[in-house]
């Protein structure tokens, strides 16, 4: 619809940015065509466009249920100086929440496992992370290792670390290996004898070389960790009265990213979270609100790359940032 001048003389600033937007954003112009119609340089165009944004002219609507996941991506990017975010969108059934952001996980790994300068692969174990390989298509790697990254759990489960390395090795063709030891030892000592073992400090190195890694967290009342991998006589509520509201790895984490003090953070067989951080893309994969504790206190501790998450978790975590 037309709208009156309100002044009886033209801004030609104004009036060539309105062009150029017509020109590129309507009639789909390229930059370069667009600034030979108008006489101009594509650089010219490129500055008009942000400008036209900045000032309110040029708007874009988006109109799909993937929008403000998009958006989210962005805004957590941004927020917790993440390399990289993949939102999806929340399901009605929160069940559906994990299934939905293992998918998410599924494609973006598709991506990172095609890079032929990644060799060596670290994955975790967890339910999304199980989820996750059933969202990727067969990739051609021989070049390439998966290397599980965490202890094992003595009861057999698609969950555990084993199976889901075998698995994504299978559907990459690539090799693998794995990281044979418990979660925990059974105390600080013993856990310095293990971690004093060639074969453990050669699996610890290999994970240090790895150019990405896979982890997934959950809280203390519900999780695979609670369920499955915590030493006889560690009651989750002590953990809890400690401060603590998740793990990454089996390390146990208070709402700043700071690890509890508790005993059984002593007693982790494998790669410290400071060692963690200097993996170049350490990917965590998490959804559900139950979930945003644990997950904004990996991000506040700073080791994170890439989340993978959903909408309402990350809705709650740019809330709590402050955002």
């Amino acid at each position: 619809m037309s709208r009156y001048i309100k002044l009886d003389q033209i801004d030609p600033e104004e009036q060539l940015l309105v062009r150029l937007c017509w020109a590129c954003e309507v009639e789909g112009m390229t930059q370069a065509d667009a600034a030979e119609r108008f006489g101009t340089t594509r650089l010219r165009v490129n500055k008009a466009l942000s400008e036209a944004r900045r000032r309110g002219i040029l708007r874009v609507s988006v109109d799909s249920v993937f929008a403000a996941a998009a958006q989210f991506e962005w805004e957590l990017e941004r927020q917790f100086k993440l390399t990289r975010a993949v939102v999806v969108p929340s399901p009605e059934n929160r069940l559906s929440v994990t299934p939905l952001v293992a998918a998410g996980l599924g494609a973006h790994l598709g991506e990172v496992l095609s890079d032929p300068n990644l060799t060596h692969f670290g994955m975790s174990w967890g339910n999304t992370l199980n989820l996750a390989t059933r969202h990727m298509q067969p990739l051609d790697r021989p070049d390439l290792e998966i290397v599980s990254i965490m202890g094992g759990v003595s009861r057999g489960s698609d969950v555990n670390g084993y199976e889901i390395t075998t698995r994504l090795a299978d559907l990459c063709n690539a090799e693998h290996s794995f990281f044979t030891a418990p979660l925990y030892a059974g105390s600080p000592e013993s856990q310095a004898l293990f971690m004093d073992q060639d074969v453990i400090r050669d699996m610890l190195e290999k994970i240090r070389s790895c150019g990405a890694i896979a982890l997934a967290t959950g809280d203390l009342e519900s999780s695979l960790l609670v369920r499955d991998a915590l030493p006889n006589g560690v009651d989750p509520a002590d953990l809890i009265a400690k401060g603590g509201v998740g793990d990454i790895t089996g390390h146990i984490l208070n709402a700043d990213g700071e690890l509890i003090d508790h005993p059984l953070n002593q007693c982790v067989i494998g790669l410290s979270l400071d060692e963690m951080a200097e993996i170049d893309n350490v990917i965590l994969a998490a959804g559900g609100l139950h979930k945003t504790p644990i997950i904004a206190a990996a991000l506040k501790r700073g080791f994170v790359d890439t989340l993978v998450t959903d909408e309402n978790t990350a809705a709650a975590l740019l809330e709590t940032n402050g955002t």
